[in-house]
């Protein structure tokens, strides 16, 4: 950061004004979200848990669940609880590292789970077009590597956009219209062009959205591919169902992201609450029905937390007893 700009942003701090416009109801708006936050934590951390004590769930594609479990909790705890601060205590302050840390880890969580998503898409993919050959292609030691280049990928492609947004001057309005530090609307404070940074989030979002979303297309092209030659109809209907799960959190999480996003570079005539809204159910509504949708479609997940809950109760018992 360059001196002048260093100068500028040592005491500067930014100010959440929460939902523009409902400022007097955040107290009941807040009741969702801190229900969807308790559930997120409890959701995922029994999805971790279970993955953990439960030794037949130590395979590839549930290693991929609980790598989402984590991305899920990161994710919602940088965001979740300032918000709440802001809607229970007023304390709209957030300082400006502060603020660009809560945007580097929205930013690279969201890389990554897209990156996790992509090698889930190639673990089926494994498992259903090529079974003989599964457990020597995806091995355990091979699903962390898988983990950790999605990790490497989303910090080192987050990196550098935000040095480009840290080295901007900010010396408009110390005001941002939503619940978080929202890219686009902390970038409207610059008082200098910020066409490069803007070029430089654009291509790394195209890159990794197409890239990402096109590869996991062809992916499940080929599973649907090898699941129509099966002659038995109730073989088809097993290997559909190991991968719907996968398919609607994929759903979720591009098509709420994408929906997000363009609502809050284009208004479409939409009230500025409802967009501000908008954005925050998508950063913390699917973090809760991720551990869900797993916990519900996936037999062996939901038969190990009801082992998980059965253990827990006994252990209660015996500790009264």
């Amino acid at each position: 950061m360059s001196t002048a700009n260093q100068s500028n942003t040592d005491s500067l701090a930014f100010l959440l004004t929460g939902i523009p416009g409902l400022e007097a109801l955040h107290m009941w708006i807040s009741i969702p979200f801190c229900f969807t936050y308790i559930m997120t934590v409890l959701g995922n951390s029994m999805v971790l848990l279970t993955v953990r004590l439960d030794k037949s769930l130590h395979e590839p594609m549930y290693y991929f669940i609980s790598m989402l479990a984590v991305i899920d909790l990161t994710f919602s705890t940088a965001v979740v609880p300032k918000m709440l601060c802001v809607f229970w205590l007023d304390s709209r302050e957030i300082g400006f590292e502060a603020c660009f840390v809560q945007m580097f880890f929205i930013h690279t969580f969201t890389a990554v789970e897209s990156g996790v998503l992509l090698a889930m898409s190639f673990d089926r993919y494994v498992a259903i077009c090529n079974p003989l050959r599964y457990t020597t292609i995806l091995t355990s030691s091979r699903t962390i590597q898988l983990g950790l280049l999605s990790l490497a990928r989303g910090a080192g492609l987050m990196t550098p956009l935000m040095w480009l947004l840290t080295n901007l001057p900010y010396c408009k309005t110390r005001v941002i219209p939503h619940s978080y530090c929202e890219h686009m609307a902390v970038v409207e404070l610059a008082c200098a062009d910020p066409s490069v940074s803007d070029l430089y989030s654009l291509i790394v979002a195209t890159l990794l959205v197409g890239t990402d979303s096109v590869f996991i297309t062809f992916s499940y092209g080929m599973i649907l591919r090898s699941v129509m030659r099966l002659t038995s109809q109730e073989a088809r209907l097993k290997a559909l169902s190991t991968c719907g799960s996968h398919v609607f959190v994929i759903l979720l999480f591009y098509i709420g992201g994408l929906l997000s996003m363009y609502l809050q570079m284009f208004s479409f005539g939409l009230a500025p609450h409802v967009q501000v809204l908008v954005a925050d159910f998508y950063l913390t509504v699917p973090p809760m029905l991720n551990p869900l949708i797993y916990g519900i479609k996936i037999k062996q997940i939901q038969e190990g937390i009801f082992k998980l809950l059965r253990q827990l109760a006994g252990l209660s018992v015996s500790q009264a007893d």
